[in-house]
């Protein structure tokens, strides 16, 4: 993993995923980088399925830029999840070619269910549709960032962050 140093190398549109133990948030933002749009969940399956559906997102909206979601700890701190999410983020860049960036997620979940009850929807609309607003808060903080850019390395070494 290292820092981008240019903020400005970034091209769109823009594919954000949030990986959740049964599900898969996504988002994309136009090719000017100034909006962005929820996408249905997808299901988590196994790698190859997951990949195939990444893959057809990256193709349909014609992305050419990947951010995941790395849900650190509120001290900042990487636990098993951020771990999992980093090695996801690695096996991706090393499948996709695109360059594909790490973004904190914290707090992104209660920030999209806040949003979609101000949208007016009722829980279980929520429940449908948080996971695709998590992502697109994931990627607006991308976009909005004034902080240095996680880029992944596809050559990262997995062993430090094997379960």
């Amino acid at each position: 993993m290292k820092r981008s140093p240019d903020q400005a190398n970034v091209s769109g549109p823009v594919l954000a995923l949030d990986f959740g133990e049964k599900r898969l948030g996504s988002a994309v933002s136009d090719e000017r980088l100034v909006t962005t749009k929820r996408l249905p969940p997808l299901k988590r399956s196994n790698w190859k399925k997951l990949l195939q559906d990444i893959q057809r997102l990256v193709e349909g909206f014609d992305a050419q830029t990947i951010v995941v979601g790395l849900p650190l700890s509120m001290d900042g701190s990487e636990g098993d999840a951020a771990k999992n999410a980093r090695r996801l983020a690695t096996n991706l860049a090393r499948s996709v070619r695109l360059p594909v960036y790490l973004q904190d997620e914290r707090l992104t979940s209660v920030e999209a269910a806040a949003n979609l009850k101000a949208e007016g929807m009722t829980p279980d609309e929520i429940a449908a549709n948080v996971d695709g607003e998590a992502a697109a808060t994931i990627l607006r903080d991308f976009l909005d960032t004034k902080q240095q850019r996680l880029l992944v390395s596809p050559s990262a070494d997995l062993e430090a962050t094997e379960e």
